[in-house]
């Protein structure tokens, strides 16, 4: 993808602003690929100013917290990812399609930060050492790793749990729907014998 200076995208936000043309118009004149680029400028800019189209030359860290915050916001209403992006200020909103079907594929645990680097080796005697348990000894695990995990687990059952409830409330009103327009199209009949 083209990287474009903030002059550059100033001139194309203006030209918008003084009715110089429409998205599509201005891509094709300034030779832009998309003219989704061009509107998400436009709406960056009315929104946040000359920061909203200033490319940010650091990567932007969201806390786990947040970034589930900002999958419920889009799961739970009918915003576009670019109005939610606007809203919650996300300069990217390809962002937040990623976290929508990150979690939507593995949960919540998707969203956690992932750790960076190797994974350190074990020892060889680590590695050759093996310890059984029987099922009595195993000790309960209660850090708070593992509540959160419960909890994001717990979190992911309730959506899908409401989902389907909203489904199959759904199919029933279908099916009554269907029946009465039968018992409907069946007395039609009997009174046109």
């Amino acid at each position: 993808m083209a990287k474009y200076s903030l002059e550059f995208k100033k001139k194309v936000v203006d030209a918008y602003l003084n009715g110089e043309g429409g998205y599509e118009y201005l891509a094709k004149y300034y030779e832009i690929p998309s003219f989704n680029t061009v509107k998400k400028w436009v709406l960056a800019y009315q929104r946040f100013g000359a920061e909203g189209i200033l490319r940010s030359r650091q990567q932007q860290k969201y806390s786990f917290e947040y970034k589930l915050h900002v999958v419920e916001l889009y799961l739970s209403s009918e915003v576009s990812y670019q109005e939610l992006a606007l809203q919650e200020k996300i300069s990217n909103p390809a962002q937040i399609c990623k976290w929508v079907n990150d979690f939507q594929v593995a949960g919540p645990d998707a969203l956690r930060p992932k750790k960076k680097g190797r994974k350190k080796s074990l020892d060889s005697k680590k590695q050759t050492k093996t310890v059984i348990q029987t099922a009595d000894e195993t000790p309960v695990d209660t850090s708070a790793e593992h509540i959160k995990q419960l909890e994001d687990e717990l979190l992911k059952l309730r959506i899908e749990n409401a989902y389907l409830k909203e489904l199959r409330r759904l199919r029933l009103e279908e099916e009554a729907l269907l029946k009465k327009q039968r018992e409907s199209s069946i007395a039609s009949e009997e009174n046109s014998n």
